[in-house]
């Protein structure tokens, strides 16, 4: 009887947790979505290409600021958030980023585009599934590759003055590496805040999906821009 009451709490267990994913997995792909809409419409559209970028680097430094408050808010106080204004918050985000990002269907073409973004897909999808099923605990990657995202955020910024080919080669390869290893720990943390998720409660299901979203929607759009970077065919 032990037995049986405790293969079925497994079974429960196990089937929250999927469905939890689920809604992670989903309202990722959502942000994706919108955020390629946004870039396309925005590259099309030429009211949108003067306002945003007439007037040098100030139009896309207003909307890095929008988008890195707008995170910070989100992941701040998305428990105190109804349902509906965390979704709608989350939605704008990515139609901020799809702006900020519309550039890139000018650089570089759209089969190259297309294909670097299959090739990351894969990638992800590969380091996602790791982090679900791997017994091995990851928290030990997670201080090292966090050391690692200071070191390249820091040495890009750096490079932005000096705009080293050589730098901007090795740049790209570590932030390849490191996000691909941040898709894993960061999939086996939202899997474990999945096992805690108060099924029965939809709000609360909702804000933790959209958290767990936004985590991985940035290690998805940050190893898709930096192997465009290595592989992209400009026009």
């Amino acid at each position: 009887m032990d037995n049986y009451n405790q293969s079925q709490s497994m079974a429960s267990s196990t089937s929250k947790v999927a469905f939890f994913m689920q809604q992670v997995y989903l309202w990722m792909c959502a942000a994706l979505v919108v955020t390629a809409f946004m870039a396309y419409f925005t590259v099309n559209n030429l009211f949108m290409l003067q306002l945003i970028y007439s007037h040098g680097n100030f139009g896309p430094l207003i909307l890095i600021v929008a988008i890195i408050g707008l995170v910070m808010y989100l992941s701040s106080q998305m428990h105190n958030l109804s349902a509906g204004k965390a979704t709608a918050l989350y939605l704008i985000y990515a139609a901020l980023n799809g702006i900020l990002l519309a550039p890139i269907l000018l650089v570089y073409t759209g089969a190259s585009i297309a294909q670097t973004f299959l090739i990351s897909a894969g990638m992800f999808g590969g380091m996602s599934v790791y982090g679900m099923v791997t017994k091995k605990d990851l928290t030990g990657w997670g201080s090292f590759l966090i050391m690692g995202l200071w070191g390249l955020i820091l040495a890009s910024i750096v490079n932005l003055f000096f705009n080293n080919g050589v730098a901007n080669f090795v740049i790209s390869i570590v932030g390849v590496i490191v996000f691909v290893g941040l898709t894993a720990y960061d999939t086996q943390k939202i899997k474990e805040m999945g096992e805690t998720a108060p099924i029965e409660d939809s709000v609360a299901i909702r804000r933790g999906a959209l958290l767990g979203a936004i985590t991985l929607y940035l290690d998805f759009i940050n190893i898709f821009l930096y192997m465009l970077r290595l592989f992209g065919d400009r026009k």
